[in-house]
């Protein structure tokens, strides 16, 4: 059994995996990273499970070598997911080493899944799109701001906007604040991202780009949208599953050193 970190700003998604898939999957405050919280937990995630070695990204510096120490001190050889250590994925980029390695896993995990050319829509704190092109290298991707950094914005700096769960709306046009917040973060989002999919379509000069939607909105981002074939809810934790296996083989107990 392989454990698998991926330690975001907000979340940290821990997984076990088979050399075939990510059978469970539970989140922890990164926070916990801070007051060392989270290693009580990740041990009750892993329970009795056998483990051969452990994967891990991050894009919480303070967090990276904290989770080295905690997979030191579970006597488990691991591999940390970077540009230096990527495997089954070009890299086609001008300064590979500042491209996030949660971005990187999302890239390996949508080659296998898709092929190449192929994008990734991550729907984490902040909205990523990730391009693995027709050669099968990374060669980049977009930025935008996450919904919820996007409403809570609009509640912070505005005096009569209200915080709000995100959820579809019930229609296109406003008959309160609130469900015009709605309006503008859930189709607005939907629009956002056909728009962009078309520039890099034409970027490209593909006619077909498979897209996979992930992160914590990305069902209902994606419901009627014709434009992306599927949702993988564990996508990043694949492609760090995947990110071992290039290593070391399927189910392989052998590691890189843990320094």
């Amino acid at each position: 059994m392989l454990l698998l970190l991926d330690i975001g700003n907000t979340h940290t998604h821990v997984g076990l995996a088979n050399a075939e898939r990510v059978l469970r999957q539970q989140n922890f405050e990164t926070t916990g990273w801070r007051d060392g919280s989270i290693a009580r937990r990740i041990q009750q995630f892993i329970g009795k499970a056998q483990l051969n070695g452990a994967a891990f990204c991050s894009v919480v510096p303070r967090a990276t070598p904290r989770c080295a120490h905690l997979l030191r001190g579970l006597k488990l050889n691991f591999l940390e997911l970077n540009s230096k250590t990527l495997r089954g994925v070009g890299i086609n980029y001008p300064k590979p080493t500042s491209i996030g390695p949660d971005r990187l896993a999302n890239a390996r995990a949508v080659k296998t899944i898709c092929g190449a050319p192929a994008l990734v829509v991550d729907f984490g704190t902040a909205v990523t799109f990730d391009v693995v092109d027709g050669a099968g290298d990374y060669i980049g991707g977009i930025i935008a701001p996450g919904l919820s950094a996007m409403t809570d914005y609009l509640h912070e700096k505005t005096a009569l906007l209200p915080r709000i769960k995100i959820r579809e709306p019930a229609g296109v046009v406003g008959k309160n604040t609130e469900q015009a917040m709605l309006i503008g973060a859930v189709h607005g989002y939907r629009g956002l991202i056909r728009g962009l999919i078309i520039e890099l379509k034409r970027e490209l000069k593909v006619r077909r780009l498979p897209v996979i939607a992930t992160g914590g909105y990305a069902e209902l981002i994606a419901d009627d949208m014709a434009e992306i074939s599927a949702v993988h809810p564990n996508l990043t934790l694949e492609g760090l599953r995947l990110a071992w296996s290039d290593h070391f083989g399927p189910g392989s107990a052998a590691a890189p050193a843990a320094d």
